[in-house]
């Protein structure tokens, strides 16, 4: 049985797929620019990750516009201006995440290889991630995402070393990993205390049943724990993420609030004061007194309130939002990108209230262009799903770490429903997707059908 190695050894045949994640996302990178300059690369939320950032940076104090910074966590902003934007560089910074995203095509592979230890399934896999598009898209985009998979990526493969050694100093890795993380995309701050319990029923060994969640989670709370301190102390908000009150307000209980009056998201919204905060103190006058932590406080509750007393109605607006998560093709921002995206006011602003089929059909009469475009992205990621169920089923492999990587990919696709989901958020999904398809490739298993011919096999594939 080939055992893995506990490093990542580097496969000289890795030196292709590396090569050509490389050039595609370095083109991209130069055709974004040669045709949108670098308003793309930073539309969006890119400002308010590097206010804060810069603040960091020159004033050692976490803040927007002279305030605690309590929104955004500083994971992405330091690396953002390590990267370059402490230059206004944005070009430097998105090559900078290039390399990320070629680190983590090296962890895919090493992960492949702890799932699949008898099969060469990792090389594949590779591939597989140098052609993703998503995640080339957005290695070009100054967003967390490409950052959040490389360490979410690493604390996976500590966990599957673990797994397979049961030595805590992995598990300790993980949780350590798992925290950072989290300050990267407050997306992960339940996901170490799932994997404790998770550890907790898989582990065999009685002692380490207890001993090996416990040293995972006194690697991943104290520094979340930390945080929330700091929040409390400086502003009086006691949570890890703002984000949070703010979207169950303005989009989770807004869209079981727009569906039972029959009106748009956006029009709730805007009755609820979204999106600035002088459109929030319009709606709500009294608040203008209010802190920042009381006002949080009441969208919590107000949400809450409306959630609990809808339930039905808000667990299939999630899990419309999760098929959003998991099949957008996302072929929009690539069009974006690269400045051919028709007028939007000729597009739908929202399918989800449009409807999918009127929206598509619409696209199909204005725009046939973007509809192929959204039709060829579909048919790629909707063949990586089922090449992906097809390696899952596989009967070699090792099924504890499989059963892991799909769980974790099901709680980033759960966490991120609801009436804010975005394709991007489907990004720390993808390499685990690849993984899977990777072992559902025919020409894998034809490979080792021909492997167990002869060795003359075994020195062409080294050649």
């Amino acid at each position: 049985m080939k055992t893995p190695p506990d490093r990542i050894p580097f496969d000289r045949r890795l030196r292709a797929p590396l090569l050509t994640a490389a050039f595609l996302r370095l083109s991209l990178m130069l055709a974004a620019y040669a045709s949108t300059g670098t308003r793309i690369m930073t539309q969006g939320d890119t400002a308010s990750y590097l206010e804060p950032g810069r603040s960091l940076l020159l004033h050692a104090v976490f803040a927007t516009a002279g305030q605690p910074e309590i929104d955004r966590t500083p994971g992405y902003p330091i690396f953002a201006m390590i990267a370059g934007m402490a230059f206004n560089n944005v070009l430097l910074t998105a090559t900078g995440q290039i390399l990320l995203s070629l680190l983590s095509l090296l962890l895919v592979r090493r992960i492949a290889d702890l799932v699949y230890p008898e099969r060469n399934i990792g090389l594949i896999a590779a591939w597989l991630c140098a052609f993703e598009p998503l995640s080339i898209l957005y290695t070009v985009r100054l967003m967390p995402e490409t950052l959040f998979v490389l360490v979410l990526l690493v604390a996976i493969e500590r966990l599957l070393i673990f797994q397979r050694t049961g030595r805590l100093t992995e598990i300790a890795l993980a949780g350590g990993l798992l925290a950072a993380a989290t300050f990267v995309r407050p997306v992960a701050l339940y996901l170490g205390f799932l994997l404790a319990a998770g550890i907790s029923l898989t582990t065999g060994s009685r002692r380490r049943r207890w001993m090996a969640p416990a040293v995972l989670l006194f690697c991943f709370v104290p520094w979340l724990a930390a945080w929330q301190i700091r929040n409390a102390v400086e502003t009086g908000y006691r949570g890890f993420s703002s984000i949070v009150e703010k979207n169950l307000y303005f989009f989770q209980s807004a869209e079981v609030s727009a569906e039972l009056q029959h009106i748009s998201l956006e029009s709730e919204q805007k009755r609820l004061g979204y999106p600035g905060e002088s459109d929030y103190l319009a709606a709500h006058p009294e608040q203008a007194v209010w802190t920042r932590s009381q006002r949080l406080r009441y969208m919590r509750s107000q949400s809450t309130q409306v959630l609990t007393q809808h339930p039905a109605l808000y667990l299939k607006t999630h899990l419309a939002g999760v098929g959003v998560v998991a099949l957008s093709p996302c072929a929009t921002e690539w069009l974006q990108m690269l400045n051919i995206y028709p007028s939007p006011e000729t597009m739908p602003r929202r399918i989800l209230n449009e409807g999918i089929f009127a929206s598509i059909g619409r696209i199909l009469l204005s725009h046939p262009g973007v509809t192929l475009s959204m039709v060829f992205f579909e048919i790629l990621l909707l063949l990586l799903y089922a090449l992906a169920a097809r390696g899952f089923m596989s009967p070699r492999q090792n099924r504890l770490a499989a059963f892991t990587l799909l769980g974790i990919a099901l709680y980033f696709l759960f966490i991120s429903g609801g009436a804010q989901a975005v394709g991007r958020y489907r990004l720390p999904v993808m390499p685990i997707l690849c993984v899977f398809a990777a072992a559902g490739v025919p020409i894998s298993r034809a490979k080792e059908m021909r492997g167990h011919r002869g060795p003359a096999v075994e020195l062409q594939r080294g050649s």
